[in-house]
């Protein structure tokens, strides 16, 4: 399993996608081995997940660096040395140990995941050179309309895509409309792209219910929505959300005291400040630091609602917070496109407050209404069934299967000496 996202590095909720995958996979027949990066590779680190990683995984870690940060001067860089990644350095030695690991545990297969571009390289390196089966990971699209922006990473990314594609057994995305892009960019791989989604803990969950208890059932108090995780100033831009609740401070339809917009570990905490102090809502809003990931789902647990913001150019992108916010069972506030793969997720399971990121009069007409049902506890939350359905662990068997699959291919295939 190559993998950029794994403990310790902190700050990204991509790291739940392989170390689930990684916890759950031997209750199905698989044991993984992690190939990932030196941790001083990563911008930050946290142990919060490291006792997580089961005792019997195999877990080696290949020397890389960060182009920005350690071979910079004066802040400076060649850009050739940040293509596709500012990680490229990883590959070298992360295809010198994939092959150790290759020659000392035999491996069935390999599995490599977006989105760094860099494990897909190692990833087609590794299969080149093993012939083993490979399962790309993409998640989300590599290549999309004006993404990337810069003309020569793009191209960079054009062809990972099309040598993986001609080189995996398999391709999973995270959503049907990004699965549905591939299929048409790459019909002769139509058949072997699959859609395998994020999703959520079920025992990390029932841990941190159980430490922390349920939450509060007054709400005369101040309604607190939370919005947990990164706030990308394109691909989550709130400029709508806050001149919207400008207005609805300055008409008094909400006041201060009823309402407060929780944006925690944002990373960009500046870009939000100067945003709120440009529509006079600061009193509205609190920008917290990181915490780590179970304090975080606890901090779910508790929130009086939740916020997800997603604009129309990640339509084919659903955020993998969703699925922790479903399984914490708060009111959801959704300011996304009504048309893309997230809403269609919400609605899925029952979730109806839906409404555009870039609409300052929906924003406008939803959010009191939906802050008022909080009040009233006459709010919906999401159905048990989508719940359920969005586990890691059922998530997992779907991957299970589809390496099942592989290898019963692969033993078809021997056993007619093709």
């Amino acid at each position: 399993m190559i993998a950029y996202h794994f403990p310790p590095l902190a700050g990204s909720s991509g790291i739940q996608r392989t170390l689930r995958f990684a916890q759950h996979l031997p209750k199905f027949g698989w044991e993984p081995l992690v190939l990932t990066a030196h941790p001083r590779a990563y911008e930050r680190t946290s142990d919060d997940l490291m006792a997580d990683v089961p005792p019997g995984v195999i877990v080696r870690r290949a020397f890389a660096l960060d182009t920005a940060r350690h071979l910079s001067v004066g802040g400076r860089y060649m850009a050739a040395m940040a293509r596709p990644d500012r990680w490229m350095s990883w590959k070298f030695g992360a295809v010198r140990e994939g092959m150790r690991m290759i020659r000392e545990f035999a491996p069935q297969a390999i599995w490599s995941t977006y989105p760094i571009a860099t494990a897909h390289a190692i990833g087609a390196a590794l299969q080149k050179r093993s012939g083993l089966p490979w399962i790309a990971d993409f998640r989300d699209p590599m290549v999309q309309d004006g993404y990337p922006a810069d003309p020569l990473v793009r191209k960079s990314f054009q062809q990972i895509e099309k040598e993986t594609f001609s080189s995996a057994s398999a391709s999973t995305f995270t959503t049907p409309s990004a699965a549905r892009t591939y299929r048409e960019r790459f019909p002769a791989s139509a058949g072997s792209i699959e859609v395998l989604e994020n999703g959520y803990d079920e025992e990390t969950f029932a841990q941190v219910e159980a430490a922390a208890g349920l939450p509060a059932g007054d709400r005369a108090r101040e309604v607190v929505l939370l919005h947990s995780g990164i706030v990308y100033p394109s691909e989550r831009d709130p400029t709508q959300l806050f001149e919207a609740l400008g207005q609805l401070g300055s008409s008094g339809r909400i006041a201060p005291g009823m309402l407060k917009i929780r944006f925690r570990a944002a990373v960009h905490d500046g870009f939000l400040r100067d945003l709120a102090a440009r529509y006079g809502v600061n009193k509205f809003i609190e920008c917290l630091p990181p915490i780590p990931y179970r304090e975080a789902l606890s901090e779910m647990l508790a929130a009086d609602g939740l916020l997800v913001m997603q604009a129309s150019n990640c339509n084919e992108q659903i955020p993998a917070k969703i699925y922790e916010y479903l399984r914490s069972k708060r009111p959801i506030l959704a300011l996304t496109d009504p048309h893309g793969d997230t809403a269609a997720v919400l609605r899925q399971a029952g979730i109806a407050d839906i409404v555009r990121l870039d609409s300052v009069s929906e924003i406008q007409e939803r959010l009191p209404s939906f802050t008022e049902t909080i009040r009233q506890n006459s709010y919906t939350l999401p159905s048990q069934q989508a719940v359920k359905s969005a586990s890691r662990e059922g998530r997992t068997a779907q991957l299970a299967g589809l390496l099942d699959s592989l290898m019963a291919g692969r033993n078809r295939t021997a056993g007619t000496g093709g």
